[in-house]
């Protein structure tokens, strides 16, 4: 069993949903491998995947690869997944799954100045985005995570959004007449989205004119 390092927090018709999504996205990915699979949704509101047949060893790195892995044991020095859960004064604390939480302090985020909320807003860090980060003692933000989200703070604006599907963001972009705006929606969770703006739009512009068509909260990158 993998259990997913994204979270479904949303609950009804768009539960359901979002877990529809999830079967077809797992689909794709295992689609031509020899093995049967089996979609749950865990109390904690983390999707595990069961994996049973001659290529589960390869099904499971693949699910690991594309979403992350929670484990309930974490060693010092290796790099693990977990969604932003809350932010404070004193850092970031990431939801690990398993009942446990890992507060990441201020100066381990490694993002540069600023208190933590301001870095949150300031590189569209919404609830429940999935962040990677390096177990110790304290633990720290990930090189690699900081990477990525540098590199959202360079070219073209974004707008991250979560609790929404990749299509149901890019069809609210369309419904608002914005289509033309952006360039795609990239997603960086299972509910959480990356609305990647063309050179000439204005990300605060663009997220006041789709904010009421969208139930998200919503962060705007501006490079």
């Amino acid at each position: 069993m993998v259990v997913l390092g994204t979270k479904v927090y949303v609950a009804g018709d768009a539960r359901d949903r979002t877990l529809d999504g999830l079967r077809s996205m797992v689909g794709n990915e295992l689609g031509d491998l020899d093995v049967e699979y089996d979609i749950g949704l865990r109390d904690d509101e983390f999707p595990s995947v069961t994996v049973d047949g001659p290529d589960e060893t390869v099904a499971r790195n693949l699910l690991r690869e594309e979403f992350g892995e929670l484990v309930a044991d974490h060693e010092d020095g290796e790099t693990y997944v977990g969604t932003l859960d809350s932010w404070d004064e004193d850092g970031f604390v990431l939801d690990v799954g398993f009942g446990q939480t890992v507060r990441i302090p201020a100066d381990e985020l490694g993002l540069g100045q600023g208190t933590p909320s301001q870095i949150r807003k300031r590189f569209g860090l919404v609830q429940h985005l999935p962040l990677r980060f390096v177990a110790g003692d304290p633990p720290s933000l990930a090189e690699v995570e900081q990477d990525r989200l540098y590199e959202w703070t360079r070219g073209n604006g974004r707008i991250n959004a979560n609790s929404v599907t990749r299509s149901e963001a890019r069809a609210t972009v369309n419904r608002a007449g914005h289509a033309q705006d952006i360039v795609t929606v990239e997603r960086i969770g299972l509910l959480e989205q990356s609305i990647i703006c063309n050179p000439d739009t204005d990300p605060p512009g663009l997220l006041a004119d789709i904010g009421q068509y969208m139930p998200s909260e919503l962060l705007a990158i501006v490079p």
